[in-house]
Formats: C-alpha cells, sequence, structure tokens
C-alpha cells in the first residue's frame, strides 16, 4: 500500500486515540477551589505582525480576572498557512485547550464540527453555556437563527461563530453609480433594466470624463467573490440570485433558478450589454489588484461596478464620484441579493485537552466577550485608547438609535495597539451594536465612510424574496456530505462558466441551452435539490 493511503488512516487513529486518551481529563469534576488557582490553557489564535499576545493588556485582564496563564500558539493572518496549522494539529494530536479563530481567515467548518466532535477531540459545549455563559446562552435563547447556526445535527454545540451582523454586508452585491456623470450628462437616476442600459451607453458615447477619448468603461466588475460579480444584480429583476446556491424556496419547497427560462431570459439581457461593448470582458476575469487599478485610473473611466463597498474598486478620489444604485426593476422583479452577515462554523472551541477548570475559563472568557462591555473592551482596546464615549450631539450611524461609542483610529505612524485580541474578539457585535458607532455626518470623507455604506445599503435592505434558502443555517447530515459538496462544486462551476460563455457568446442561448439544461441533469441537480430540501427541512425544525 502506497505511503499516501496510509496517511489518511493514520490520522483517523490518531485522533481516535488521542480522543480516547484524554476523555477522563475532560470530564473531571471541578470545585471552587481548583476556580481559584491558576490554570495553564494553550490556546491557538491567529495573531496579526504588530501584535503580542503573551503582553496583550487584554490578555491580561483576562488572565487577573479569571485565574489564567495563557499559553498562545499563533499562527499569521494568512488563511491558507492558518488553516493548515490547524489541520497539521490535529492530525497529529498536538492540538490546544481552546482555539479561538477569526472566520475570514480560518475557521471551523460544519463537516469539521461533526466530525471532531464525533471523535471526541471537540468537546460539546451545551452545559458549559448553560452553566457559565449566561449571556452567551441569552443570546442562543433569544436568537433561532444564532441557535440553529450553532447546534449540530446531533444536538450539540461543538463550537460557537461569530454573531457580527455586518448591515452594508448583508446585501452585499451593490452596484455602484458614477453619478458625477450623470451630473455631467444631465441624466436621471436609472430605475429599470432599459434605462440602466440606456444610461451606460451615454457613458460609453458622450465623454463624460471630458478627456477628448472615448475611454470610458460603462461597466465592469471582477471574481473576487460573487459580490463584486455584475451577474447578480442584474440577473435580480428575472430571477432571485442569491450569489451562493441558486437555489430558490416557494411555498417551502427548494427549487433551483439557473435552470429556469428566467434565468436565462437574464442572461439574454446581460448579453445585450456585452454586444454593445457595454461591459468590460475583464469583469469575467479581473481580480482584485486589476479592478483597484482599474478603478484609480485618472481620469475616472469606470461608470459603474459591483461591490460590496467602494473601496473594492477605488480608495483615491474616484471613490466620491460614485453612489449606490438602488435594485433595477426588470420584467419580473428588483430583487436584492441577501446574505446572512453570520458565516456558519465556528470560531470557538474546546477540545478534550481541555482540564475541567480549563473549559470553565475558557467559556468565562467567551461569555465576557458577549456582552457589550466585553465586546468593546476586547475588540476596540482600552476606553480613551481605541474607543470613547459619545458626546452630547454625536450621531450614530443609524440615526434611529442612541450612539454607542467612538472608534478612535490609530494614527498613521501609530504602532498597532496591543490592547485587544482584534478579530479574534469579535463574538457580538449584533445589528444594534454596530448602528450604534458614532461618525461624522459628511458621508464623503474618510472618517464618514461607514455611514456612507450604512444609507447605501437602505437601499437594498429587504428586497429578497420574502422565503430564501438559508445556507448559513442548513446542516447536511455525515452521510452526504462527500455527496453535497461535489454537487455543489460541479453545479455552481458549471453555472457560472456556462452563464459567461452565454454572456460573452461562446455559448449561444439559441442553439446551446438545451444541451446546457441536459448538462445541468447529468451533473445531478435535481440531487442536489432534494439533499437541500432534507436539510431545509431540518433547519425548519431547528428554528421553529
Amino acid at each position: 500500500m502506497k505511503a499516501s493511503a496510509l496517511w489518511p488512516m493514520i490520522i483517523i487513529l490518531t485522533l481516535i486515540i488521542t480522543a480516547c486518551s484524554n476523555n477522563d481529563e475532560a470530564s473531571e469534576e471541578v470545585d471552587e477551589e481548583d476556580l481559584e488557582e491558576t490554570t495553564e490553557i494553550t490556546a491557538f489564535m491567529p495573531e496579526h505582525d504588530e501584535m503580542n499576545f503573551e503582553e496583550n493588556s487584554f490578555t491580561k485582564l483576562m488572565e487577573d480576572e479569571y485565574n489564567i496563564d495563557f499559553e498562545f500558539e499563533t499562527t499569521s493572518w494568512d488563511g491558507t498557512a492558518a488553516n493548515e496549522r490547524r489541520q497539521i494539529s490535529l492530525a497529529s494530536g498536538d492540538y490546544p485547550d481552546v482555539y479561538y479563530l477569526i472566520p475570514w481567515v480560518d475557521q471551523f467548518s460544519p463537516s469539521d464540527l461533526i466530525r471532531y466532535g464525533k471523535q471526541g477531540v471537540l468537546l460539546p459545549l451545551n452545559d458549559l453555556i448553560e452553566e457559565h455563559a449566561p449571556n452567551l446562552q441569552a443570546v442562543l435563547d433569544e436568537d433561532e437563527e444564532f441557535r440553529a447556526m450553532a447546534t449540530a445535527p446531533d444536538g450539540n454545540i461543538y463550537g460557537v461563530p461569530q454573531l457580527v451582523e455586518c448591515f452594508h454586508c448583508t446585501w452585499g452585491n451593490k452596484m455602484w453609480l458614477n453619478t458625477s456623470w450623470l451630473d455631467e450628462l444631465d441624466l436621471e437616476t436609472p430605475e429599470t433594466h432599459e434605462e440602466f442600459k440606456e444610461t451606460l451607453m451615454a457613458f460609453r458615447d458622450e465623454d463624460p470624463n471630458g478627456n477628448g477619448e472615448q475611454d470610458e468603461i460603462p461597466l465592469s466588475g471582477s471574481t473576487m467573490t460573487q459580490k463584486e460579480s455584475i451577474i447578480p444584480f442584474l440577473m435580480n429583476g428575472f430571477i432571485y440570485d442569491d450569489l451562493e446556491t441558486r437555489l430558490l424556496i416557494e411555498d417551502g419547497k427548494v427549487d433551483f433558478a439557473a435552470n429556469k427560462e428566467e434565468w436565462r431570459d437574464g442572461l439574454e439581457y446581460i448579453r445585450s450589454l456585452y454586444d454593445e461593448g457595454l461591459i468590460d470582458p475583464g469583469a469575467f476575469t479581473q481580480n482584485a489588484d486589476a479592478y483597484m487599478q482599474l478603478g484609480n485610473e485618472e481620469p475616472n473611466i469606470l461608470g459603474a461596478a459591483p461591490a460590496v463597498h467602494i473601496q473594492l474598486f477605488t480608495d483615491n478620489d474616484n471613490q466620491y464620484d460614485f453612489d449606490a444604485l438602488a435594485p433595477l426593476e426588470g420584467p419580473n422583479a428588483a430583487y436584492s441579493s441577501y446574505t446572512h452577515p453570520i458565516e456558519q462554523g465556528a470560531t470557538f472551541a474546546l477540545t478534550n485537552k481541555a482540564s475541567s477548570a480549563a473549559q470553565i475559563k475558557s467559556i468565562q472568557v467567551l461569555d465576557y466577550m458577549f456582552t457589550e462591555e466585553g465586546s468593546l473592551r476586547a475588540f476596540f482596546g482600552e476606553e480613551g485608547e481605541g474607543w470613547k464615549k459619545p458626546e452630547e450631539g454625536d450621531v450614530a450611524i443609524n440615526e434611529d438609535v442612541e450612539p454607542i461609542y467612538v472608534d478612535i483610529p490609530e494614527g498613521e505612524d501609530e504602532t498597532l495597539r496591543n490592547d485587544n485580541w482584534a478579530a479574534s474578539a469579535q463574538y457580538y457585535h449584533p445589528v444594534e451594536f454596530r448602528d450604534g458607532i458614532v461618525q461624522v455626518e459628511d458621508i464623503y470623507t474618510e472618517e464618514g465612510f461607514e455611514r456612507r455604506l450604512q444609507e447605501a445599503t437602505y437601499l437594498y435592505e429587504d428586497q429578497e424574496p420574502e422565503d430564501v434558502f438559508p445556507y448559513w443555517g442548513v446542516w447536511y447530515g455525515e452521510d452526504v456530505q462527500d455527496e453535497i459538496a461535489e454537487l455543489e462544486t460541479n453545479i455552481l462551476d458549471n453555472v457560472d462558466q456556462s452563464a459567461v460563455r452565454f454572456i460573452t457568446g461562446d455559448l449561444s442561448l439559441e442553439d446551446d441551452w438545451d444541451d446546457y439544461i441536459a448538462g445541468l441533469e447529468s451533473l445531478g441537480v435535481e440531487r442536489y435539490v432534494e439533499i437541500n430540501q432534507d436539510a431545509y427541512d431540518k433547519y425548519l425544525e431547528n428554528v421553529e
């Protein structure tokens, strides 16, 4: 047998042996005297280059408060390296007591949680939370969506995700339109797909940047994520595009969007823009750097661009030429794509290496971060240094709520403050907390950037269908995880690649559509829907 074939078996055996050898220690009883003594805890965390968790003032605060001596195993904020380090530690059996991770760097996936939970490597947290984490327990009791995301199919919570309800991320596929060009050409803001096409044609033909050259690019995008793709924003006037699964919910039934006639009609409209030279071919190929370079050209040559926020494609003064464009009224709808702000998986997890005292104290540290005081101290740092209380006259970015805090940014020449755990501690930032940040009222300044995103997102808020597929909260049984992963990859890659080929003319909607539909069927689209219907039904049981 080849060594490569033996390696997965070795990993599994190592995990099983390690799990069995540590279960007794993890289940030991603990009394108050144990908690009063100093407990050593090894913690696995991503660490910024300019931070030092050992000397960090928030670390010191938690150590003093809960009688802890932290020993940190750190990685960089590079996602690939962090994931590899975590996987190696688990495979070797040399893993820590506790993980405090960052979702956009690396975290436990739902399948990780089921696998390592079943093996006994990750501990179920239900009882610990109920007994020692009242703030977290209150959130789980009150927020059924968050509870469903955190609870595995067997009823156990093997890890806790960060609750960060980023409002402007929730409707992330925003179209930013060059309104300075609208003013220059004396045009009205387009409200329909046909008006949008007419606007792009004017951008192409009438030299809105005034340099005497026909160098304007009416519409571009990027392949960074689906939120920077031109397709969902335009498709949402024909049929709902959820960015992630291409699934629909109709009367409780899961269906697939990308094989419908409405999807074909949407592609036909986008192709008409491409045929007119209104879409930059780079929209289907360019990465983040190329997108930024395009948006920063001087004079400005870009007419419209999709992105979560504007500084993904321009970070010079060109950014002040753009404003968000509301969803366009298409022949069937004017939807916006909804993305749940919380990413399923877990950033906090306890292993069977943790003593009973370490388990309790680790969950107490987490619970502190599920308070407003803890959120401010753990993420922003010391009061007066990283944040301050609002003053009379301060206005929150959501003007309907009372202001909660003022972020104090670091100066250009200031080194990173070593007084917080940064994104590793961003556990409880509900929308009410984020709405309460104070910023200047001039949105066309760097200091008013968050307010600008807030106001832009109001145009998209609640414009999705009444029922959408909750891909952020469904769990797949262990028996179908490999199958659904393969189906999802093959089907969605085919949808994305075929969409571009239809738009650019490499495929014909007249001659090749039926072959495209047959290809989806051969890839198992019916089975894809079937598995997701089962997952959706179980999800509904968890949130009711």
